[in-house]
C-alpha cells in the first residue's frame, strides 16, 4: 500500500510541489533580512508617547511577526505610514512593499489562480504528507525496521540518492506540509483562526493622561506587543485597544485601568505556531533551515523520477517464445528494472544454446501452459524488508494454487548484501516451491549488487545441472554505453620470468549527466569492479578487476599477456595516447567492506591489481595484510615501488611476498602455512579476506585457509556465510 501510496502522490504531485516547495525556500530568506532584532524595546506605553512625537496624529501602531515596528497616521497630509524604531521610537523612513516578495508569495500561496490555486496547493501539501509518511515507512522496510532508520545505507545512483536527501529533509518536509495543509484549511474556514476579542467597555470621560502614565500600557513589555489603536485626539470616552501574544483588552486612557480583556484561545495559539513554523516569520533562522529542507522535493522528484523510468522500459528484450514451446521459462520479479538486464542475458545464453526461451514478469506464473519446459528459472529480486517486487507480487499465490510440477525450478536471488532481508524473497520463493514438492535444480543463487562476477559463477553452475552449454552468461549482459579510453601511463613487469605483466593507467574518461544521475559506469566504480572491453576481432567483451577507484582520478588495471590472448595482448602492445572503448560494470561482492576490521589480501600475478587498488583506497589505515606472489623478480613486481610508500604512510600495515621461481621457491599459499598462527589470530578478530589471481592460485589458497583456521573449529565455507571471504579468480 505504501509503495503504490507513494508512488502515484508523487508522480501526480510533483510540478506542484517542485513549484510550492521552490517559491517556499525563496519566501524562507525573507524574515531574515527584514527581521527586527531590536533587544530592548519600549514598553507600549513609552512607545506610544515617543511616536507621537515623531509621527503627529499617529492613530495605530503595529507590530509585525519578525518585529518590525510600523506606525500610521491620517492628517493634513492624507495617509502616512513609518518604520519605527522599536527602541526609541525614531522614524526609519516610511513602508515600503517587496513587489518580489509578494509576487512569490502569491505564486506559492495560490499559483495566481485565487481560490482554484489555493485549493490546488492544499492538494499538493496533502500529496506531500502522504509521500513524506509513505516514504519513510518504506525506508523502515527496507532498513529492517524503524530503529533502523538512520542506519547507514550503501544504496547508488538516483535511488540511494532518493534514499539519503529523504531521510536528511523528511522532519523539515513534514512540518512544512502539515502546517501548509492546516493553513490551507484555515484558509478554506475548515479550522477555525479566531482572534482575541474583548468587550466593549465603557470609558470615563476625564482628560487623557500621557501614555507613559497609563500603568496597564506601560506593563505591556514591547517584545509581547502586536497591535495598538489610539483614541482619536480630543474626542472623550474612547480607549486604547491593545492586542499582544496573550490577547487582547482596552485601556481607559485616563485611569490607565484594563477594562476588559480576553485571553488568546487555543486554537488562535495554535495557529501562531503553524504560521511560525510554515512562514519562519518570528523565527526566521529555524525557518530559512526549513525552507533549505525544502530544497530537498526538487532532488527527491528527479531522483525518484529517474527510478520509476528505470523500472519501465527494461523488460523483454529478446525472440520471445510462446509458452507452450520455450524450453525455458524465465520469470522475473524486478522493482527497478535491473533484474531485467540479467534475466535477459540469460535467455540470450539459452538461445544461443539452441533452446528457446520464455520470459514473463512472475505474476504471469501459469504452470499448465507450459507443455514444452525442460527447467523454469526465477529470478527474484527482493523489494524492501523481504517483500515481493511489484511484477511478482501474485506469484506466491498462484504457487501455492498450482500443482506440483515436475519441471526442476532454479531461483535466482537479486539484492543488496547490505540489507538485512538480502534476496529475502527468492528464499521464500525457494521454500514454498519445495513446500508443493517443487524440486529445485541447484541451490539457491545471490546476486549482490548486480555483480557480473556472481551472475558468471551462478551461469556456469546452472549450466553444469542442467546440461545446458550457456558458456560465460554475464558476456551476454547488455552493454552500458562505452565510453572512450586514453591510455596515460604502462609499466611492464615480468618479461624476464616469461609472464609479461603491464600496469595500464587510463585518464577518467567524460562521464554523461545520465551516468552521474545514476551513478553507473564511470560515475563511480571502486577497485575490484570490472572493466570491460572488446577487442577487435570479437564480439565479446573481456572483463578485467580495476586497480582503482572513482576518488583515485584514473583508471588502472593490470593485464598478464596471455599466449594467444586476443585481449590481453592488445591491451600490451598499447603505447601512451592509444584509445580504447570500455564500459565499467560492478562487482560489488568484491568490495572492501566498510567496517574497520583487519583485511587480508591475496593475490598472484595480475590478481595483485584489483587488491592493489583497494590499499590504494585505504585512507582510513585500517590494518591491510598483503600475500603477493609472483614467479620471481626479473623484471620488476608490479607496484612495488607503491607497496613501500603506502607502508610508510600506514594504508598497508605487512606485505609478504612470494617467488616460486628464486632461490628459495614458494607459491603464495606456502607462505599463508608459513604465517599460519598469525592468519589464525587475524580470524578471531574477525578480518576479512580477499582473493585474487588464477583459479589455480585460488582453490590453493582455500585448501590452504582451511587447513589453517580448521583448528579454529571453523571452514572457509563459514566465512563465506559471514561475508568475510571474496573472490574474484580467472
Amino acid at each position: 500500500m505504501f509503495r503504490v501510496l507513494h508512488r502515484w502522490a508523487g508522480v501526480v504531485a510533483a510540478i506542484l510541489l517542485v513549484i510550492v516547495s521552490l517559491t517556499g525556500f525563496i519566501l524562507s530568506i525573507f524574515p531574515l533580512i527584514t527581521a527586527d532584532r531590536t533587544a530592548d524595546r519600549l514598553d507600549a506605553g513609552s512607545l506610544i508617547v515617543a511616536v507621537q512625537d515623531t509621527l503627529p496624529g499617529v492613530q495605530q501602531i503595529n507590530v509585525n511577526d519578525n518585529g518590525v515596528v510600523t506606525a500610521t497616521a491620517f492628517g493634513a497630509d492624507g495617509l502616512q505610514q513609518i518604520v519605527v524604531d522599536a527602541a526609541t521610537g525614531a522614524s526609519l523612513g516610511p513602508v515600503t512593499t517587496s513587489g518580489l516578495e509578494l509576487w512569490f508569495e502569491n505564486l506559492h500561496r495560490n499559483l495566481f489562480l485565487s481560490d482554484t490555486g489555493q485549493l490546488a496547493v492544499l492538494i499538493a501539501s496533502v500529496a506531500m504528507v502522504a509521500l513524506t509518511i509513505s516514504g519513510l515507512a518504506l525506508a523502515a522496510r527496507r532498513l529492517g525496521g524503524w530503529r533502523k532508520l538512520l542506519s547507514r545505507d550503501h544504496g547508488n545512483g538516483a535511488g540511494g540518492l532518493h534514499l539519503k536527501v529523504a531521510r536528511i529533509a523528511a522532519v523539515g518536509l513534514i512540518i512544512s506540509s502539515l502546517t501548509g495543509v492546516w493553513m490551507g484549511l484555515a484558509t478554506l474556514g475548515v479550522v477555525p483562526d479566531p482572534s482575541p476579542l474583548a468587550d466593549m467597555p465603557t470609558v470615563s470621560v476625564e482628560a487623557a493622561l500621557p501614555a507613559n502614565e497609563l500603568a496597564a500600557l506601560t506593563s505591556i513589555d514591547g517584545a509581547e506587543l502586536r497591535s495598538i489603536t489610539l483614541p482619536v485626539e480630543g474626542l472623550l470616552g474612547q480607549a486604547y485597544e491593545v492586542e499582544t501574544d496573550a490577547g487582547a483588552g482596552f485601556v481607559d486612557p485616563a485611569t490607565g485601568e484594563m477594562l476588559t480583556w480576553a485571553d488568546r484561545s487555543g486554537w488562535s495559539q495554535v495557529m501562531d505556531v503553524v504560521h511560525l513554523l510554515h512562514t519562519g516569520q518570528g523565527a526566521s533562522l529555524l525557518g530559512l533551515i526549513l525552507g533549505l529542507m525544502s530544497l530537498a522535493v526538487p532532488v527527491l522528484s528527479g531522483s525518484g523520477l529517474l527510478v520509476w523510468l528505470a523500472g519501465r522500459g527494461k523488460t523483454i528484450k529478446v525472440a520471445n517464445a510462446a509458452a507452450a514451446s520455450a524450453d525455458v521459462i524465465v520469470l522475473v520479479g524486478s522493482e527497478g528494472g535491473s533484474t531485467w538486464r540479467f534475466a535477459n542475458a540469460f535467455a540470450r545464453s539459452v538461445q544461443n544454446a539452441g533452446l528457446t526461451a520464455r520470459l514473463a514478469p512472475m505474476n504471469d506464473f501459469a504452470p499448465t501452459t507450459y507443455h514444452a519446459a525442460k527447467s523454469i528459472v526465477v529470478f527474484a529480486a527482493t523489494y524492501g524488508d523481504g517483500d515481493a517486487p511489484e511484477s511478482a507480487k501474485d506469484f506466491i499465490a498462484k504457487l501455492a494454487a498450482a500443482e506440483a510440477l515436475k519441471v526442476p525450478l532454479s531461483v535466482l536471488g537479486f539484492g543488496d548484501s547490505s540489507y538485512p532481508e538480502f534476496c529475502g524473497f527468492a528464499d521464500e520463493v525457494a521454500r514454498e516451491a519445495q513446500a508443493k514438492g517443487w524440486s529445485l535444480l541447484i541451490e539457491t543463487g545471490k546476486i549482490d549488487r548486480q555483480s557480473t562476477g556472481e551472475f558468471s559463477n551462478w551461469g556456469f553452475a546452472y549450466a553444469a545441472a542442467s546440461g545446458i552449454d550457456l558458456g560465460d552468461v554475464a558476456t551476454a549482459l547488455e552493454r552500458p554505453e562505452m565510453a572512450e579510453l586514453t591510455l596515460v601511463s604502462k609499466s611492464i613487469y615480468g618479461e624476464g620470468a616469461q609472464a609479461p605483466t603491464a600496469v595500464l593507467r587510463f585518464a577518467m574518461p567524460k562521464v554523461s549527466l545520465m551516468d552521474r544521475l545514476l551513478g553507473r559506469n564511470f560515475a563511480k566504480f571502486q577497485a575490484g569492479d570490472l572493466l570491460n572491453i572488446i577487442p577487435d576481432g570479437s564480439d565479446s567483451p573481456r572483463s578485467y578487476s580495476l586497480a582503482s577507484g572513482t576518488k583515485d582520478g584514473f583508471v588502472e588495471i593490470c593485464v598478464r599477456k596471455v599466449p594467444g590472448g586476443l585481449a590481453s595482448a592488445q591491451l600490451c602492445s598499447m603505447e601512451r595516447g592509444d584509445k580504447l572503448l570500455a564500459y565499467v560494470t560492478p562487482n560489488a561482492h568484491f568490495h572492501a567492506p566498510k567496517d574497520a576490521s583487519s583485511l587480508v589480501l591475496i593475490g598472484a600475478g595480475a590478481g595483485i591489481g584489483s587488491l592493489a587498488g583497494v590499499v590504494r583506497g585505504n585512507r582510513r589505515k585500517r590494518p591491510a595484510h598483503l600475500f603477493f606472489g609472483m614467479r620471481s623478480r626479473s623484471g620488476g613486481l608490479p607496484y612495488e615501488a607503491e607497496f613501500e610508500e603506502w607502508q610508510g604512510d600506514g594504508r598497508l600495515s605487512e606485505l609478504t611476498i612470494a617467488l616460486s621461481r628464486s632461490e628459495t621457491p614458494r607459491y603464495v599459499q606456502q607462505a599463508l602455512m608459513e604465517e599460519a598462527a598469525k592468519l589464525r589470530k587475524l580470524v578471531q578478530q574477525g578480518a576479512h579476506f580477499m582473493i585474487c589471481g588464477g583459479r589455480d592460485m585460488g582453490d590453493g589458497v582455500r585448501a590452504a585457509l582451511e587447513e589453517i583456521i580448521a583448528p579454529l573449529g571453523m571452514s572457509v565455507n563459514q566465512l563465506e556465510k559471514e561475508g568475510r571471504y571474496a573472490v574474484d579468480v580467472f
